[in-house]
């Protein structure tokens, strides 16, 4: 029985992988979860594992090819014989670079491509290595002038006058805007674009060309939630458990958007999705970028629970540990500037997600609070919070009605540990 080894979905945003690394080999066998593959994406790098025992009998991607998700990587039969290849041999596979094949391109670029009816294949790409850029695509689109009509002879018939015709939508034109020769200059560092933070940036591009976003803020003094954490953080810490504010704030995301749906939610291409499964993505900065794993159910979760998974997937992605499904399926993401963050801040939304909450930097603030029905001054920790939502799916009222309510329920301290 020959089992095909398929590109996993690696994030929700994640359309394809690069084949880094093979680690097996043709006619190699191999065991059940050993690593085979090496697959590399704007989110993380990730080994993926055997599904069965058996025996590698093909390689369908070479190293640096670009699979899409569901494109077959490898094939593997349980009943193979192995056998023997030199240590040296490289995997045999086909090129991404063969003839009849398009360009590379990003994922945003492509859909440009499909949304204006260009072939890539027709395309040539002025970017690096050949690349296929938005300007490519856009300049393939544009249709060219129109012939001039010939003079019609004066022995001619005149033509009998028609009805004017629609006027047809301007050709979308070529930008008169450049960008300045760059002059190097003693001590310049040119720094290419690695692979991951091209997709990133190709993600972060593709987000502002589609989404209206709007952003909303909110101050949120939480005196009471400090108090809280306080208390019991001696204890979590005891039991290895750190009780961040991280926790507390995802905990009062989650409670808030099981009662706003809307802000759970997926685009689709006319229509969104109100999803029933709650699944949050925590920003973490590693050394190789920002990655955004995934916790499953978060609103599933106490506090305790929230502040243990997030323990460790912070762990996992620093250590480079993450499997492919810590990284797909996010429904709403929280950004956390960490302890050298800024005051406040709008973060970009990660499609096809429609909200991406970012929180400030915690500072101790004086503040006005009644007591006794009197007014007193008194110095509080104070966070700044901001909401980028999408306005083709959520509208005003909704996402402050979201954010408020998310500031209520920490101003409140109202947590089961």
């Amino acid at each position: 029985m020959t089992t095909k080894v398929t590109m996993p979905q690696l994030g929700e945003s994640v359309v394809e992988g690069t084949v880094g690394r093979w680690l097996v080999r043709q006619g190699e066998r191999v065991e059940k979860d050993q690593p085979l593959v090496e697959i590399l994406t704007d989110k993380a790098d990730s080994e993926l594992p055997a599904p069965v025992a058996g025996v590698v009998v093909s390689l369908a991607a070479g190293v640096d090819d670009v699979v899409p998700v569901g494109g077959v990587l490898c094939e593997i039969d349980e009943d193979g014989v192995a056998i023997d290849a030199p240590d040296e041999a490289e995997p045999e596979a086909p090129s991404a670079t063969s003839e009849g094949k398009a360009a590379p391109s990003s994922p945003s670029v492509r859909q440009l491509a499909r949304e204006h009816g260009v072939d890539l294949e027709a395309v040539a790409g002025s970017g690096d290595a050949g690349r296929i850029t938005r300007a490519d695509v856009l300049a393939a689109a544009t249709p060219s002038a129109a012939p001039v009509e010939a003079e019609r002879s004066p022995e001619a018939p005149a033509q009998v006058p028609t009805a004017p015709a629609a006027p047809a939508p301007p050709a979308e034109r070529a930008s008169a805007f450049r960008l300045p020769p760059y002059s190097p200059r003693d001590g310049d560092k040119v720094i290419p674009f690695t692979r991951r933070r091209r997709i990133i940036a190709d993600h972060m591009v593709y987000s502002k060309h589609v989404a209206p976003e709007v952003v909303t803020f909110a101050e949120c003094d939480l005196a009471r939630t400090a108090s809280l954490r306080d208390a019991h953080k001696r204890q979590y810490k005891a039991e290895g458990v750190g009780l961040t504010f991280l926790s507390f704030a995802a905990a009062a995301t989650a409670r808030a958007l099981r009662e706003f749906p809307a802000l759970n939610a997926r685009m689709l291409d006319d229509a969104y999705v109100e999803l029933r499964h709650l699944n949050l993505g925590i920003a973490v900065d590693t050394e190789q970028g920002l990655v955004v794993p995934v916790i499953r159910d978060a609103d599933d979760l106490t506090v305790r629970g929230l502040a243990r998974a997030i323990a460790d997937i912070a762990e996992r992605a620093r250590t480079g540990d993450l499997a492919p499904d810590d990284l797909s399926g996010k429904t709403f993401t929280i950004s956390n500037p960490g302890r050298q963050g800024n005051l406040v801040g709008g973060a970009i939304i990660s499609q096809p997600n429609v909200g991406i909450l970012r929180l400030g930097t915690i500072k101790k603030r004086v503040v006005v609070v009644e007591d006794g029905g009197e007014d007193r001054i008194v110095i509080h920790p104070v966070m700044y919070m901001a909401l980028t939502y999408d306005h083709r799916v959520v509208d005003g009222a909704r996402a402050n009605g979201f954010l408020y309510r998310i500031t209520e329920i920490l101003e409140a301290g109202d947590f089961e540990l």
